[in-house]
Formats: structure tokens, C-alpha cells, sequence
């Protein structure tokens, strides 16, 4: 497996950690969308709740991961044709502001669950918890979290959006950069 950058495209372990993340993170989503088709107290809904938490904190397992990877790999393939510097420094704000969703969002659950006492699933084991109980806190945390995913919709759509429009529409290489490397 190649860890290491190339000029065209990123490493292969960054590409798989992008996808993985991008299925990862539409899974949590429609897990906690669906839960809402089943009445409450019914084990499925309890099932969907559960299985975004569990994936939730796969997230912040794996964000590390892409951390550890994304400082491995070196400088990012550069872009060709340069795009303007408005959109370097776009770019650049909505990576940060993606990375610190995938690292504020599985946190803020899992301080949730904590601070309403409730267990902390996680594949088979139980985590502990980050804070005493405290309903209140866990509500208002609740809240935030709620409104974060919400706005995580449009920062993960201009993401793609963006990928999108210099495939097609600039026709330049930042779309096949994150692309698994022929070579």
C-alpha cells in the first residue's frame, strides 16, 4: 500500500480512509434519520439510535486515523490548473471546518450519553463515561449537537458540491486526486 503522496494523486490509504469516512458518515446520518420512522421504546428505533452511536464514535477512531495518514502522506497533490486564491482559502476553510465536525460530533454524543447517564456502546464494549450525570447539560449538549448535524448537511454538500464543479465544470484534477492511483 502506498502512504506516500504522489503529484497526481493522494496515497492509497488516504483515498480508502476518504471513501470509508464518506460511507462511514452517510450511515450515521441515515441511521439517525431513520430511527425517526418507528414509534419510541421500539426496538428498532433503539437499534438505529444505537448503531449511530456505535458508528458516531467510528468516526473519531477514524479521523485520527486520517490525521495520522493525511501527516504521513506529505504535502496534497497539487491542483492543475492553480485555482484562484479565493478558493484555496475556501477550500481550506471547509476541510478544517470537516475535520472538526468529525472530531466535535462523535465527542459531543458520546459526552451526551454520559451526561444523561446512559450506557456508551461501542461494538461489544461499554465506554465510559466523560462526565457525571448532569440532564441538563446533556440537553443542551443534545441541542448543539442536533443543530452541528444540521449544519454538517451543508458543509459536507458544499464538499461534494465543490469536488464536483472542478471535475466538470473547471475540469481540473482535484476531484481525481482523491481517486485510487492507477499506478
Amino acid at each position: 500500500m502506498n502512504f506516500k503522496n504522489i503529484d497526481t494523486h493522494y496515497n492509497t490509504l488516504s483515498v480508502a480512509l476518504h471513501w470509508l469516512m464518506f460511507i462511514l458518515i452517510v450511515t450515521v446520518y441515515g441511521s439517525i434519520e431513520l430511527r425517526e420512522l418507528f414509534d419510541k421504546g421500539t426496538e428498532t428505533r433503539d437499534a438505529f439510535k444505537m448503531w449511530h452511536f456505535m458508528l458516531g464514535l467510528s468516526v473519531l477512531a477514524l479521523v485520527i486515523v486520517r490525521l495520522v495518514a493525511r501527516l504521513v502522506g506529505g504535502a496534497a497533490p497539487a491542483i492543475q490548473p492553480e485555482p484562484a486564491k479565493w478558493q484555496n482559502k475556501l477550500a481550506t476553510f471547509v476541510h478544517i471546518a470537516l475535520y472538526v465536525f468529525m472530531f466535535a460530533m462523535p465527542i459531543a454524543g458520546w459526552l451526551i450519553l454520559s451526561l444523561a447517564g446512559k450506557p456508551i456502546p461501542f461494538f461489544g464494549l461499554e465506554l465510559p463515561a466523560l462526565a457525571a450525570q448532569n440532564f441538563e447539560l446533556a440537553k443542551s449538549i443534545k441541542e448543539i449537537h442536533e443543530t452541528a448535524g444540521e449544519v454538517g448537511y451543508y458543509v459536507i454538500g458544499l464538499h461534494a458540491a465543490a469536488a464536483l464543479f472542478h471535475h466538470y465544470i473547471l475540469a481540473d484534477n482535484t476531484f481525481k486526486r482523491m481517486l485510487f492511483s492507477k499506478k
